[in-house]
């Protein structure tokens, strides 16, 4: 059976929609999904992160505080700020207390989504706590993206 997840280096292209002023770390994921294009890019995202099971997002936001991210408990997706969007992609990024801010890209394609995670390492000791924190930040973007994709398909079971 193939994954309808998969993990990708991002190209250049997705990284320079980042604000960061440099990027330390970058990951990708592409996700099938059925009909990418009915739903906006933030509208996407919301479903990734914000629809995601209620235990889910509470460990979400437990991890990120963990890493130092600021809450942002105005944030307009599951306390993420909207530094970019359009209909095809959106970038969500929350600063840092420890000098690890952090960027979530969600770009839609025809044929499904590129998921893109971007973070700027302020000091040696963050490169450490991320090192440690990376192997279960890779399982968890491709558990919500998958969990984010079974619970969008159609009704008949097709993908797009």
């Amino acid at each position: 059976m193939t994954t309808a997840v998969r993990q990708i280096t991002p190209v250049a292209d997705t990284r320079s929609l980042s604000t960061l002023p440099r990027v330390d770390y970058g990951d990708a994921f592409l996700v099938d999904v059925a009909s990418p294009l009915a739903r906006s890019a933030e509208q996407w995202m919301r479903v990734i992160l914000e629809d995601a099971p209620a235990v889910v997002r509470g460990r979400l936001l437990a991890g990120w505080k963990s890493l130092g991210l600021k809450a942002d408990s105005d944030g307009p997706v599951l306390g993420w700020q909207i530094r970019a969007s359009a209909p095809d992609y959106v970038l969500l990024g929350r600063d840092s207390w420890i000098g690890m801010p952090g960027e979530l890209l969600l770009r839609r394609t025809e044929h499904g989504l590129l998921f893109a995670t971007f973070l700027r390492f302020g000091n040696p000791i963050v490169r450490m706590v991320w090192a440690a924190a990376r192997p279960t930040h890779v399982q968890t973007v491709a558990s919500l993206l998958e969990d984010a994709r079974r619970r969008t398909q159609s009704p008949s079971g097709g993908q797009g």
